[in-house]
């Protein structure tokens, strides 16, 4: 058994790395911190676990030594603390954002901050097994994109790296209430979200930042908070290559994505479910892609969605786990998502 503790566990990602891996057949869950909440049952604060553990909140300074160990923290936070979490067990997965950019230049520019721990860069792995599968199996510092970013990386970097687009892409994000977390502030009372459309990042939004690192080109997008709990959903605008069809596309998509337990092609000509939509892959690890194209038209839109806790945060940090270990990637995220819902 791998035994692994979480740290931030009272936030909705760190409530979701607690599902996942209360019912893991292979990890051990020894401990989840919070710094207002020790002492108090788990439960309490994630009511679905009920009756699944009877693991109570710890502080942080009970912590000992663990195989791996998962960090549900603040941005900045996280860096300042990082040498310290690094002592505490074999296996660090960040979920914060402070090791998603390669460069310093990007992480000062984008979370207006400089970098306090430069020097631990380079050491990370991003996250992502679809396109890391390989530096995972020996990675001991991973660094968990974010959920949009997650998004628009999958659904891009295969048609990037095969030339299939070129110039700048253009990404409208919508995300759920829950990516903003679970210490929000008055912009997600009910009566401020709900039947909203708010524009809450019309440029420059960190995640632009991810996919214009991992596809190579320049990225543009807008955030829009959108009235629901969990998802995220990416269009996507690209300048196709010279002569590129349908078949070029979903080459691209076969080759990157044809054995991938996780990441389905859903581009169809017909149905209610004809590209990908959030709301069917709630609580799940899938993270859908899909296309179109418009006949004489230069661009391709790619649609992707995902739900932002689970493929967009916890799920894929497990999801790396499984993969570090030598474990099968699926274990403990075979929920298939609800329909309807």
């Amino acid at each position: 058994m791998i035994r692994v503790a979480v740290v931030g566990a009272a936030g909705y990602i760190g409530g979701e790395l607690l599902r996942l891996l209360v019912s893991h057949p292979d990890v051990e869950l020894a401990a989840a911190t919070s710094r207002s909440l020790q002492g108090r049952q788990i439960d309490g604060v994630h009511p679905n676990l009920r009756s699944r553990t009877t693991l109570r909140f710890s502080a942080e300074d009970e912590l000992d030594h663990y195989d791996a160990i998962f960090l549900a923290t603040p941005h900045r936070e996280t860096m300042a603390r990082m040498t310290e979490f690094l002592g505490l067990a074999r296996t660090v997965i960040d979920l914060s954002g402070d090791f998603r950019l390669a460069s310093t230049a990007a992480y000062e520019d984008y979370y207006g901050t400089p970098h306090t721990a430069p020097d631990l860069i380079e050491s990370f792995v991003t996250g992502l097994p679809e396109l890391h599968r390989e530096a995972l199996r020996t990675a001991d510092r991973i660094s968990v994109p974010g959920c949009m970013a997650s998004a628009g990386i999958l659904a891009l970097t295969p048609l990037a790296h095969a030339g299939l687009i070129r110039g700048e892409i253009t990404v409208d994000a919508r995300t759920g209430s829950s990516g903003s977390g679970a210490k929000a502030g008055s912009e997600n009372l009910h009566a401020e979200r709900s039947g909203a459309l708010r524009v809450f990042a019309p440029t420059r939004h960190r995640h632009e930042a991810e996919i214009s690192q991992a596809t190579g080109l320049p990225v543009r997008m807008t955030a829009t908070g959108v009235e629901a709990v969990r998802g995220v959903q990416l269009v996507s605008r690209a300048h196709l290559a010279p002569d590129v069809d349908e078949r070029d596309i979903r080459s691209a998509y076969r080759a990157a994505y044809g054995d991938e337990p996780f990441v389905r092609v859903v581009a169809h000509r017909r149905g209610l479910h004809r590209f990908p939509d959030a709301k069917i892959l709630s609580g799940s690890n899938f993270c859908d892609v899909g296309f179109a194209l418009e006949a004489g038209s230069p661009q391709v839109t790619v649609i992707s969605a995902l739900d932002n806790l689970v493929k967009g945060g916890a799920g894929n940090a497990v999801q790396c786990l499984n993969v570090r270990y030598g474990l099968s990637e699926r274990a403990g995220l075979e929920f298939t998502g609800l329909h309807p819902n």
